[in-house]
């Protein structure tokens, strides 16, 4: 894990000193909102429906317990009890007071931690795989990259005042659990047949009003080039990107006018001047960011079988939990644990303060101090020794975060919506409760097996809808709520775009909608094995539609 050098720790201070001067200059009138705007939006305040919203980042969504800690701290002594994980591997608390959030970021950078780009048009965290440094499948730990491309990104005069907000994601591994053709840039490590490490370079993702899935511009970029192609994507974007139409002035919306094959070659242009410069990263230097990663030293656990066995035999409800929600290690007397903030019936995302120091005495006990966060909304311990996942399942259960539902129809992504945010125009958590509580029979969701729903309260997209296996968009028709679903998409390594299926639902018809849709799956799948996705490939939109709109689809 990264620690602050004397550089870092200075300069955050130095930012909270001035932001807190300029929060005392706002609530002495000295200032107006509108001139206020741009100075909290670089500290990460927004400006909600009911109060000011503090987005804390969390790069790579990699937390050591004492940051976890002081997470609970502030929303136990400046909120209200609670946290709201994001999409973003980060964290946001909706009702600081304005007057506190220089003391909550004095808080923050006692433990290394800030709220620095978690707005603005500028290059926002960097993201990575939740099992990163962890999974079996990894060619490499993409966390070292994300961190260099984070101490390259912060404050950036350059792109500091880009056309639009801008997202990197990391994955090391075939399987793409950080969702990478979803992003303005997505860099997927691997190695090329001569065993040296590099990465594929995807450009040009995004959700939004506009969806649209990132083209591979460069096969095999060398690992020390890292930084000059991504300056040389970043120049051609801030030249040629739109700033007259925020609607269009993502990089997006630049790949698909200009072409994938000739943004390349503009890139391919700007990098020529570049790729021998001081850009160029020095094999020390990539070794040394890459010590801070190193794994933890796991010793020989060969108990764990046999421990994991006779606690299967013993409870039922932990061979559930097991099952759904613990994945292979690279090591084989360990493994990684998802906890799921997907209760039944609760809002997505959401952790206590109580709930947040007591994941954090896990991690000290049984998870070699690290924790993550997911762009899933939860939580994860990457390296638990199986011996120990009785005893972290128990202490789970004590706090209420031992649902075993990763992965399944009730494990919802869902955006703070109309209960929160600004922009929404529905609700998406109570939505997203009664989806819950409707497929809350743990033997039915498993029936059911993988279905990754997702909601989002506006077309700004932040629950990912555009991605989910079943995608729920809220909009306002005429003053009042309606829900779109769309079908067919998917975040990882073979991305997709969800198709609209038809007219929308009102709030009392959604939920009803939504088991329409999944019966029909069990309906029309050929056996268990076949996932919904699989299925919904295979067959198309039809029957679905014929299962929710009758004669309105035939006529269609």
């Amino acid at each position: 894990m990264y620690r602050y050098d004397e550089f870092d720790q200075d300069f955050v201070n130095a930012r909270v000193a001035e932001f807190s001067d300029q929060v005392d200059r706002r609530l002495a009138g000295e200032i107006t909102e509108e001139q206020f705007r741009p100075l909290r939006l670089m500290n990460g305040v927004y400006l909600q429906l009911h109060a000011y919203m503090l987005r804390i980042a969390v790069p790579y969504g990699t937390l050591h317990p004492r940051q976890l800690r002081m997470l609970a701290h502030i929303a136990r002594k400046y909120d209200k009890g609670y946290g709201h994980f994001t999409t973003r591997q980060n964290i946001q608390f909706n009702w600081p007071a304005l007057s506190d959030v220089p003391a909550i970021l004095a808080d923050l950078a006692s433990v290394e931690m800030h709220a620095i780009q978690t707005s603005g048009n500028c290059i926002r965290n960097v993201t990575a795989d939740h099992f990163a440094g962890a999974a079996a499948d990894e060619v490499a730990d993409p966390r070292p990259y994300a961190e260099i491309l984070r101490q390259w990104s912060s404050v950036h005069p350059e792109f500091s005042y880009l056309p639009r907000k801008f997202k990197i994601a990391v994955t090391g591994a075939e399987r793409d659990r950080a969702a990478i053709k979803t992003h303005d840039i997505g860099l997927h490590l691997k190695k090329n047949a001569a065993g040296e490490l590099g990465f594929a370079v995807y450009v040009g993702g995004g959700q939004g009003r506009t969806p649209m899935i990132a083209k591979k511009i460069r096969d095999f970029l060398p690992e020390n080039e890292l930084l000059s192609y991504c300056t040389a994507i970043l120049r051609v974007y801030n030249l040629y990107g739109r700033r007259d139409n925020k609607y269009k002035a993502r990089i997006k919306i630049l790949v698909h006018e200009t072409g994938a094959d000739e943004f390349a070659r503009q890139v391919e242009a700007e990098w020529e001047a570049l790729k021998d410069t001081e850009l160029k990263l020095p094999e020390a230097d990539i070794r040394a960011i890459e010590a801070y990663f190193a794994p933890p030293k796991l010793v020989a656990r060969p108990e764990g079988d046999e421990t994991v066995r006779l606690a299967r035999l013993d409870s039922r409800s932990f061979g559930e939990w097991l099952d759904q929600n613990v994945v292979t290690h690279r090591h084989p007397d360990y493994a990684a644990v998802t906890i799921s903030l997907k209760g039944i019936g609760e809002a997505p995302g959401d952790a206590s303060d109580s709930q947040m120091e007591a994941v954090a005495d896990l991690a000290e006990k049984y998870g070699f101090d690290e924790i993550r966060v997911t762009h899933e909304q939860n939580l994860v311990l990457p390296h638990v020794a199986r011996a120990d996942l009785r005893a972290v399942y128990d202490a789970l259960v004590e706090i209420d975060l031992a649902t075993a539902n990763a992965g399944l129809i009730t494990d919802i992504i869902a955006c703070p919506g109309l209960d929160y945010c600004a922009l929404a125009n529905a609700r998406s958590i109570p939505v997203a409760q009664e989806i819950s509580r409707r497929f809350a029979s743990l033997e039915r969701q498993r029936e059911i097996g993988e279905l990754k729903l997702k909601i989002s309260g506006c077309i700004n997209a932040c629950g990912h809808h555009h991605v989910g296996h079943i995608g729920i968009l809220g909009v306002e028709k005429k003053g009042a709520e309606l829900y779109q679903v769309t079908l067919g998409g998917s975040g990882d390594e073979n991305t997709s775009v969800g198709e609209i299926i038809g007219r929308g639902f009102g709030p009392e018809e959604i939920t009803d909608a939504i088991e329409t849709v999944v019966e029909t799956y069990l309906r029309i799948r050929t056996d268990h094995s076949e996932k919904f996705l699989d299925a919904y490939r295979r067959v198309g939109a039809a029957p679905f539609k014929e299962a929710l709109y009758g004669s309105e689809a035939k006529a269609a």
